[in-house]
């Protein structure tokens, strides 16, 4: 093919049609500028279509990591709010000197309260992959990639949030590791030997008394109001933001 092409050229050539020469080698590099752009837009077309099907399968696999996120922190809210129900109940029986609990239901509620920590494990190996990899870019949502940068330094938050909730059930536990106070006690009456296979004591020392200390009281108001913080200015709105990216997760795959 590109001998017949310099054939041509010199067959005009040596006839001395010059400008009939010119015109046909504009044509030519017509032709080849024209072949190249095709090559090109067919390339482009190519790239295209395996960009959107990567992000299709990356879009898919958010959707499932962050509907499992969502499954658990409905589920950890669940648990915050029986421990903030809790510690409202003791609270009660607190500053009600009249009605008090028997030692039974004072330490089944004080197990109930305390005997589930708080911390949200969300599900983003892919998004941390997506991140370190820089494939994030190559979502075509800019909104869905703002939502998704933010939420990796709101859970920072949320974190920080959670060991400040930890730190104040420690302080109410602490005051079960004295003399004064028994979490055999509680152990025994929530039914716990009996779970654990262990031999109950005979002797059991009553935590009522805790019902009248000032300390004891300073420290589940602590509680109450980092479990109700917890709620209402972390998980809250971090399910509102869970619920914006999955609804933007799923127009992308409209």
């Amino acid at each position: 093919m590109i001998r017949f092409f310099k054939n041509i050229r010199r067959n005009l050539i040596s006839k001395g049609k010059i400008v009939q020469y010119l015109k046909y080698a504009f044509g030519e590099i017509v032709l080849v500028v024209i072949g190249i752009l095709i090559a090109l837009q067919i390339n482009n077309w190519n790239q295209n279509r395996i960009n959107d099907k990567n992000e299709r399968i990356y879009l898919l696999g958010l959707k499932e990591e962050f509907q499992i996120s969502k499954f658990k922190l409905e589920e950890l809210i669940a648990v915050n709010q029986k421990n903030y129900n809790g510690a409202k109940n003791i609270l009660t029986y607190h500053n009600s000197k009249q009605e008090r609990p028997t030692e039974s239901t004072f330490s089944k509620v004080l197990y109930q309260t305390f005997s589930d920590d708080i911390a949200f494990n969300p599900n983003n190996s892919l998004l941390h992959e997506m991140i370190n990899s820089g494939n994030l870019k190559n979502l075509t949502n800019n909104r869905l990639r703002t939502q998704l940068t933010n939420w990796v330094s709101t859970l920072e938050d949320i974190s920080k949030q959670e060991e400040e909730l930890g730190d104040q059930r420690i302080k109410v536990l602490d005051m079960f590791r004295t003399n004064q106070h028994s979490l055999s006690t509680i152990f025994k009456q929530a039914g716990l030997y009996k779970d654990l296979g262990l031999v109950v004591s005979e002797n059991e020392i009553s935590n009522l008394a805790l019902l009248d200390s000032t300390g004891f009281e300073n420290n589940m108001l602590m509680f109450l109001l980092a479990s109700y913080a917890t709620e209402q200015a972390h998980y809250q709105p971090l399910m509102g933001d869970l619920d914006a990216i999955l609804m933007q997760i799923d127009k992308g795959l409209q």
